[in-house]
């Protein structure tokens, strides 16, 4: 008697969840899913040190604001990525995160190893349904 009470109480608790789940707005979830995928492939870009890419993950009114100077590229072609840690990104709301990454690099030139800390703002497109970063490419001369 006991165990089939037991059964029939988390029968009711995961069809409970199963209907919570589905009541959750389809935009939500994707929202979800597209800020994830965008985040590991603005990582995976990052990693490679493909900075022309990893342009295109930040927003428009923010390139056209503080476009990349010559002296810039050629700073990031000075460097090659070693690392990226990321933490968790904390929403703001609905429609922003932050992230904290830790980006380790190496200066091709000198072989000097350093950390620089980035503090990533992602807000989400809704005309686009795309996340884009708001707080524009990691400060590589930054000394953290």
């Amino acid at each position: 008697m006991h165990t089939r009470s037991v059964l029939r109480r988390n029968l009711v608790r995961l069809l409970a969840c199963i209907v919570l789940a589905a009541a959750l707005p389809a935009a939500a979830k994707s929202r979800e899913k597209i800020l994830v995928d965008t985040l590991r492939a603005y990582a995976a870009t990052i990693r490679w040190g493909s900075i022309e890419q990893a342009e295109s993950f930040v927003a428009p009114d923010w390139r056209t604001a503080h476009p990349l100077t010559p002296l810039e590229l050629e700073r990031f072609r000075q460097v090659r990525f070693t690392s990226y840690n990321e933490r968790p990104a904390v929403a703001v709301d609905d429609f922003e995160v932050r992230q904290t990454v830790e980006i380790g690099l190496v200066n091709l030139h000198s072989q000097q190893a350093r950390t620089v800390i980035d503090n990533q703002v992602w807000k989400f497109d809704k005309k686009a349904k795309t996340w884009l970063l708001h707080s524009g490419l990691p400060d590589i001369t930054r000394r953290d």
